[in-house]
């Protein structure tokens, strides 16, 4: 039975090539080819023995994600529907900005948390998306971008992709053995040699996998909060009411201890009229007066039969300029992709709910 390689990050594909009677060195060369020169062909990998090239190529294939649809929006956003099988697709998106390119990855296939506004968790869960799923993503938007080396060159070029957020389908934590397999990748510097304060993992707020990323992988930590009380996101982040704000707090705090930034992101998509008022800024304040931190407000991107709606540009101005009074560093997202649903919170792609729900259909679903 032949194994995909992109399931294995440097230790298991060490131990692998192991089993196969080849010393670590060579695990790492092949390593270096798959993901710094996007080779998916043992034949091209010319400092390889002949002998273990002919060896991989009975054992082992380098399967990247299939694409159905590659989407490019007028501000040089991209989005591709990747297909996972049996009728399953996922999105990835690239966003590129002056000083840096930023990669955005899905976990899952649909999502099990059912947060109020997000059109991925309206459509039901699938299943966890393998190592090599994860990895494939960005190995993927590498080729297409051009961003791997040319073949024998030493020197890497430009990186197009700096910075790679977890911010996709699903959510990363839930996923955990997987996602964390596919960070060693993006860190290792044979793969793609990424800063650990470049590489973002976003949670609703899984409070043991967050204790657990802490000791195993820690990267910048992304949450998304979206409520000032626990009354208020029970019904908007339904997995509040298994891990409160309190609890999850008390996991930032700690998540600090090990961080490779000094704060922890705060991710609020703003909702007109439930939690975009005057006094739920308030409310924000107090709760995180004791977490070095700074916000990312998300103005809510509408889709279908969602139910909300987007707050004016004046109440997100007010909202920010109460948490920057305190000495809060508080940005307000840019709407990208949005002609392609490639904006936050509108990622559906298509999954076939196990769930037994209706399935939504969003403009961004197509058929595989």
């Amino acid at each position: 039975m032949t194994v995909n390689l992109l399931d294995f990050d440097a230790a298991s594909l060490e131990a692998w090539f192991a089993q196969l009677g080849e010393k670590p060195f060579r695990a790492r060369q092949v390593l270096r080819w798959m993901h710094r020169f996007g080779v998916d062909d043992f034949g091209q990998m010319t400092d390889v023995a002949k002998s273990l090239r002919a060896k991989l190529a009975e054992a082992a294939v380098i399967h990247g994600p299939v694409p159905v649809r590659d989407s490019i929006a007028a501000d040089g956003t991209r989005k591709w529907l990747l297909d996972v099988g049996r009728g399953n697709a996922v999105e990835t998106v690239f966003i590129p900005e002056a000083n840096r390119g930023t990669l955005c990855v899905s976990t899952q296939v649909g999502c099990a948390l059912e947060c109020a506004f997000c059109s991925t968790g309206r459509q039901g869960f699938n299943r966890n998306l393998s190592t090599a799923e994860i990895i494939g993503q960005l190995w993927h938007a590498n080729r297409m971008l051009g961003a791997v080396k040319q073949l024998g060159v030493g020197d890497a070029g430009e990186r197009v992709i700096s910075n790679v957020v977890l911010m996709g389908m699903g959510e990363p934590l839930a996923n955990y053995d997987n996602v964390v397999a596919a960070l060693r990748l993006m860190l290792d510097d044979n793969a793609y040699g990424l800063s650990r304060r470049r590489v973002t993992v976003s949670t609703a707020g899984m409070v043991p996998a967050i204790d657990r990323l802490r000791e195993d992988c820690p990267v910048a930590l992304a949450v998304s909060l979206h409520a000032p009380t626990d009354a208020l996101r029970d019904e908007l982040v339904p997995l509040n009411r298994k891990y409160p704000l309190k609890e999850l707090m008390a996991a930032c705090r700690r998540y600090l201890q090990n961080a490779p930034r000094d704060f922890i992101t705060f991710e609020y998509v703003l909702l007109a009229g439930v939690n975009d008022r005057v006094e739920d800024a308030r409310a924000i304040l107090r709760l995180v007066r004791d977490i070095p931190c700074k916000f990312n407000l998300i103005p809510f991107n509408p889709f279908p039969g969602s139910g909300f709606r987007k707050p004016s540009a004046e109440q997100v101005r007010r909202f920010q300029e109460i948490l920057m009074a305190a000495d809060i560093v508080t940005t307000v997202r840019k709407t990208r992709g949005d002609e392609i649903d490639a904006a936050c919170g509108q990622l559906a792609g298509k999954v076939m709910d196990r769930s037994k729900r209706t399935i939504v259909k969003f403009p961004s679903e197509a058929v595989v």
